[in-house]
């Protein structure tokens, strides 16, 4: 492992778990799960593995002073900051290339800052044999992928086509196509067919494959990001596209192992039930708060060290109190959270 880097994605806005994710402290920085940030438990996760010489974090300008509070063990030009948003295809391309510049012969994993997975054992063992699966075919790109737990539409679906090696107990598939985020009728399809995985947005390749990935599916990034010159200005007329679409859908070698112990991308608050436990009647609590509920069954409730949430004679609701706002909406209405704030945002509300 010794030439395996981390790149950490840490620029997202997290405008699903609003009003705790505002724009100067989202959802990456929040202490969601445990007693540490959502991105401080990534970094951990690679401890034995990756250490803070070798990971590297792709944050926003407005986000970089969080990030080195999150980690303050990282090297300072380790925290590598774009210009502006451009979704995942630029934010990883820069990393990627900045870490070939130093390390040529670099495998690279690529994780979202804002995952919860346990054990940690069982993916640090995923993670190896990734790395000898990518020794083993250094063209390849490879994917994690989730065993799907029901018919998602909030997920990317990966379409495998057999199982074509076995690397330390771990299966490698090779990929046959990529799906964009399905409706329900077509994510019922795939998980009725078999054979079909969540794209959980992790990935690990040779610096070398994916520089090679670059140039031949999306070589506009390539030119901007690998040309010396004015970085605002190029990376401001790049495209705003996934990796998924921007390459992954059009490359050949694409391998796929497999996630089958506990993976959540925790993408709203109604998530928070699958990685708390809840008491008796259902209820959830989380973020430090105390909560206090009186005929009261399936609510999620988060809020901030020292407060107290109530609840009384309610069902099915997600209660949320962050600094001066509250949210209080439906279990079956989180997803819309996001739209909620793209209302605020056209207000120009002082609240995001």
């Amino acid at each position: 492992m010794q030439n395996l880097h981390a790149i950490l994605l840490a620029g997202g806005s997290g405008s699903r778990f609003w009003p705790a994710s505002r724009r100067a402290r989202p959802k990456q920085f929040l202490r969601i799960v445990g007693e540490r940030s959502m991105l401080a438990e990534t970094f951990l996760r690679l401890e034995g593995m990756v250490d803070a010489q070798r990971c590297w974090v792709v944050t926003t300008p407005e986000q970089a002073g969080e990030v080195r509070a999150a980690l303050p063990e990282l090297p300072h030009d380790h925290v590598l900051v774009e210009p502006c948003a451009r979704n995942t295809a630029a934010a990883i391309a820069l990393a990627s290339l900045h870490v070939a510049q130093r390390d040529p012969q670099a495998l690279q994993v690529v994780l979202p800052a804002d995952h919860v997975i346990r054990p940690r054992a069982a993916f640090q063992a995923t993670l190896r044999a990734a790395c000898v699966a990518a020794r083993q075919a250094p063209d390849s790109l490879f994917v994690f992928g989730i065993h799907p737990a029901h018919a998602a539409t909030q997920f990317g679906w990966i379409k495998t086509c057999g199982v074509e090696r076995v690397v330390d107990a771990t299966a490698v598939h090779r990929v046959e196509r990529f799906v964009e985020k399905p409706d329900a009728a077509r994510a019922q399809a795939f998980l009725d067919a078999g054979g079909y995985y969540w794209n959980s947005g992790m990935f690990l390749w040779s610096a070398q494959a994916f520089e090679r990935a670059l140039l031949e599916f999306a070589p506009a990034i390539h030119a901007a990001l690998a040309s010396p010159g004015d970085l605002a200005r190029s990376y401001a007329a790049l495209p705003s596209v996934s990796i998924d679409v921007a390459v992954f859908e059009r490359a050949r070698e694409v391998r796929m192992l497999p996630i089958d112990y506990f993976w959540s991308d925790v993408g709203a608050w109604d998530a928070l039930a699958g990685v708390h436990p809840a008491d008796p009647s259902g209820l959830v609590q989380a973020g430090g708060a105390a909560l206090e509920a009186l005929d009261s069954r399936n609510c999620i409730a988060w809020g901030e060290s020292g407060g107290l949430i109530t609840l009384v004679g309610v069902e099915d609701l997600i209660v949320v109190r962050a600094g001066e706002v509250t949210l209080v909406c439906r279990r079956d209405r989180a997803q819309d959270v996001k739209a909620l704030v793209e209302r605020l945002a056209a207000k120009n509300s002082p609240h995001l």
